[in-house]
């Protein structure tokens, strides 16, 4: 009977440990604003309203582009899109989020790259404005820039 008890008794103890620890277990730091939209202009493939995605995992974070303005002007299979996009920090220097991540894209369709993985720090202050995205497709280096800086205001990373 004693060992049915102190078995209880340790397994109510492993629980409590294990919702204890869930509790205070980190969570994903978060990035605000999670979208931010930019008019830009690029080599190929014209100008307009672009839009930026960023999430955030510690110090893993991943920004993704897409527009429906700026086109492909001939077919690109998925993932053959070779992408930097380079970030301006408000506290100087810039950070680098790269990859060759993109769905298929049709002759004319938008474009969108991404997830495209960078590093970050607690606090940093990423801009699109005064930085640029390089893409190169079938050898070919496309480079895009922001015409102004992004709505609603930089990301700013925890």
């Amino acid at each position: 009977m004693r060992a049915k008890r102190l078995g209880t008794a340790a397994a109510l103890a492993a629980g409590t440990l294990a919702a204890t620890g869930l509790a205070f277990a980190p969570t994903a730091a978060a990035v605000t604003p999670q979208t931010a939209t930019i008019n830009a202009t690029c080599s190929i493939g014209g100008s307009g309203e672009a839009t930026l995605t960023a999430t955030q995992n510690g110090t893993a974070a991943t920004i993704t582009l897409s527009s429906t303005d700026i086109t492909a002007p001939i077919s690109i299979g998925q993932d053959s899109i070779s992408s930097t996009l380079t970030m301006v920090k408000a506290s100087g220097g810039t950070t680098v989020f790269s990859g060759t991540k993109n769905p298929a894209i049709s002759a004319g369709g938008g474009v969108s790259v991404g997830p495209l993985d960078g590093t970050v720090a607690s606090g940093d202050s990423l801009e699109a404005y005064g930085g640029s995205l390089q893409m190169v497709v079938f050898g070919i280096t496309i480079t895009c820039t922001a015409d102004a800086p992004q709505s609603p205001g930089p990301f700013v990373f925890e």
